[in-house]
This record gives C-alpha cells, sequence and structure tokens, in this order.
C-alpha cells in the first residue's frame, strides 16, 4: 500500500513539496485554504513574475542575510539554474532582464502555473481546496470545511502555509499559535519588503499621490539602495525603500527615524553646486531646478516638505543630495511584499522536520528567514519546499510497515 504525504498550502512551496512526493511515489494530497491554489504567486505575476535572479553564486546567497549558511544547503540542492531548467520542462522558458532578474518569456504567473497543476494531476495529486488548518489533534492535522471540521491523517505531514503578509491571498499566520502549542515554536512574524510610513504635508500627499521618484538612491544606516520609489498617502513604496525596509523595520523607535534621499545618484554634489549658481533670471525656482537639475516636479516638492530651502547653491546641491526624511515606522503585513520571521530553525532538523513531531516537515516562508525582492524569496521557497518534500518521502519509506 502506498504511503501517504498531506501537503498543507499550496503556494510555490507547497506545490513543489506535492511535485516531489508524488515523484517519489507516495500518495499525496494538498490541501489549501483558499478557493483555487497559490494566491500570492499569481499576484507576484502580475508584474512579469520575477522568478530568480542570474547574478554570480557568493552574491546570490549573500542576499539572505542572517540565515544565508542555514539556507545555502537547500540552494546548493535546487538554485536559480534548476529553477530555470524546471520552468524549461514545463513548456515555460525563461530570460535575463537588464538588471539579471530572471522572468518566464510569458511575463506572466498563470501559464506557468497551469502547466504545473497539469503535471500534479498526471503525477495524482489530489487538491482539497477551503481546507483551513486549524490545528494538529493526536497526530492528525485538524481543517475547518464548508461542511465543518475534519481531521487527515497520513504518514507524513509538510506544512507550507506562508508567512502573514497579504493575508486576503490566503497565508495569514494563524498558524502560529497551534504550532506552538505542537512543539514548534516561531519568532514574531513582522513585515519586510514593505513601504516606509512618513507623515506626509496634506499639500504634499494630495498633489504627488502615486506619482514615481525615479532614478533616486536612499540611505540608511550606511546602506543604500538605488531604484525607484512611489509616494503613497502613508509614505514610500518601491524597490528602492524594499531594499532597506527591514533595517529601517529593525532599527526605528517609537520617535521614529531618520533616512535620505538622493534626487540626483549619478551626479557628484561639486556637479550640482556649480550647474545651480547660474543665472536664474525669470524663471521660477521650480522651473531653475528642472531645467538645471534636472528635478521632477515630485523631487522639487520633496525638497520644500523637508524643511527650510537652503539659500546658497552649494547648500542647495548638498540638499538634493540628501534630503531628510523622519520615518514612523513601515507599513503593516497586510500590505507587505513578504514576512520576517517564523519557525525556528532551532525546532527543525537538517532536514527540516519537526524536532517534536517526527513526520511533520515545515517548508516555505513560515520558516525563520527573509529575503530582499528580486527573486530570491521565490527561488528559496521552491528549495525548501522540494528540500522538504524529498525528507517526507525518504522519511515514509524508512518507516514503511
Amino acid at each position: 500500500m502506498k504511503k501517504t504525504a498531506a501537503v498543507i498550502g499550496a503556494g510555490p512551496a507547497g506545490l513543489s513539496a506535492a511535485e516531489v512526493l508524488a515523484e517519489a511515489g507516495l500518495d499525496v494530497t494538498l490541501y489549501e485554504r483558499m478557493a483555487s491554489p497559490a494566491r500570492k504567486f499569481l499576484m507576484a505575476g502580475r508584474g512579469g513574475l520575477n522568478l530568480t535572479h542570474a547574478e554570480d553564486w557568493s552574491s546570490f546567497i549573500s542576499r539572505f542575510g542572517a540565515q544565508a549558511e542555514r539556507l545555502k544547503p537547500f540552494l546548493d540542492a535546487f538554485g536559480p539554474q534548476d529553477l530555470r531548467d524546471w520552468c524549461a520542462a514545463l513548456g515555460q522558458e525563461t530570460f535575463v532582464g537588464s538588471s539579471g532578474r530572471v522572468f518566464p518569456k510569458s511575463f506572466k504567473a498563470s501559464p506557468l502555473l497551469r502547466a504545473w497543476l497539469r503535471r500534479l494531476e498526471a503525477l495524482g495529486v489530489k487538491l482539497r481546496p477551503r481546507h483551513d488548518f486549524r490545528d494538529f489533534d493526536r497526530g492528525a492535522a485538524v481543517f475547518e470545511t464548508p461542511q465543518g471540521p475534519a481531521p487527515v491523517e497520513a504518514d507524513v505531514f509538510v506544512l507550507a502555509l506562508g508567512g502573514a503578509s497579504w493575508p486576503r491571498l490566503g497565508a495569514n499566520g494563524d498558524w502560529v499559535s497551534p504550532l506552538a502549542a505542537a512543539g514548534l515554536p516561531s519568532s514574531p512574524l513582522r513585515p519586510a519588503n514593505c513601504g516606509l510610513l512618513i507623515e506626509w504635508s496634506p499639500l504634499f500627499r494630495d498633489k504627488f499621490e502615486g506619482q514615481p521618484l525615479k532614478n533616486v538612491a536612499l540611505d540608511f544606516g550606511g546602506k543604500s539602495a538605488r531604484g525607484e520609489c512611489v509616494v503613497t498617502r502613508r509614505g514610500l513604496e518601491g524597490g528602492a525603500v524594499y531594499a532597506l525596509s527591514g533595517a529601517v523595520r529593525d532599527s526605528c523607535s517609537d520617535d521614529g527615524t531618520g533616512i535620505s534621499l538622493d534626487l540626483r545618484p549619478d551626479q557628484t554634489q561639486a556637479d550640482l553646486s556649480q550647474k545651480l549658481c547660474l543665472p536664474r533670471g525669470k524663471q521660477s525656482f521650480a522651473t531653475f531646478l528642472r531645467k538645471t537639475a534636472h528635478l521632477s516636479p515630485p523631487g522639487i516638492a520633496l525638497l520644500r516638505e523637508s524643511g527650510p530651502l537652503p539659500e546658497t547653491p552649494q547648500e542647495l546641491a548638498a540638499r538634493i543630495k540628501a534630503v531628510p526624511l523622519r520615518v514612523k515606522g513601515v507599513a503593516g503585513l497586510e500590505r507587505a511584499i513578504s514576512t520576517a520571521g517564523g519557525v525556528l530553525w532551532d525546532a527543525v532538523d537538517e532536514n527540516l522536520m519537526a524536532k517534536s513531531f517526527p513526520g511533520l516537515f515545515v517548508a516555505g516562508e513560515m520558516l525563520d528567514w527573509e529575503a530582499p525582492t528580486g527573486g530570491y524569496l521565490l527561488t528559496a521557497c521552491f528549495a525548501l519546499g522540494r528540500a522538504a518534500g524529498k525528507a517526507a518521502a525518504s522519511f515514509a519509506k524508512r518507516n514503511a510497515a
């Protein structure tokens, strides 16, 4: 008789675990709280589905910060090129963008997901939507379904319940308490790759909400990130913001913290100062800055937003290169791209099996790690899901009657 596996959570980590388990010959059922799988994966595809990154291996691993060494064995086993090869085997070729980011040629998530689900169906994986994981009870997973509570027994379990960001898409972190009771403690779930909260003046907020600040650089705590920012009603979002949001989150006090914004990172302060010494003539101040310093309207407004305007060209150039902004905190989990925190690494062994619960494996974002945008998060979720699936299959076979 086939050994049975219950995979709980149908995001990239759960789907990866289910695929590996089925390929190993187990009878696999995939449980998902939502009406359909991979909701957040599909949402990520709206922006082009950045699957992974093509930079050199040492740089890639370094992006995982404090947890890089823990994640390295899993990424060694299934890294960026492995993910691209896997996509190609599903008929979804990828390409490397100018920034090194890797995308499907379709630039969408839905064709890849459809091909993946067809493969899982051919392998015999059964999908059970609208199964909301609630607890473990005497070795069985208990789900809430439209028909009421439903206990599920299996030879092995793989938990891939996600973090807590964008909870309306399925992952809301409500697994923390029941898993703690089962001997799987977690560190607090916190927003990662999230916006910064800044109290704009009503005039600036109402006029520039939704407008971009292109080709700028943010500086905080000795770290710098270049890219684009977008003004929101509550502060700033965008790639450059997300790159520093973790450091800001961990350092921000009740009184807030200061960051600086370089509106012209490609120009030196001396060059700007020289240009700003030119006669202004009858031009308005805004027109002068637009023509000489090539600042956008929201950039010019930020100079005013940050305090009284400097009087000399030299001081104005210095302000353009380092606009001071006061950050009150980071946006919450409901808007964060990903989650920091999760199941403690000390609670699982080197094969991702719970030390307190033999046969229970943990994968994906619900473990205690975080990664920046750029394909790093998705690659690690695939890698961790496959690793948990392989380990669970080996465990089931070793314990065959």
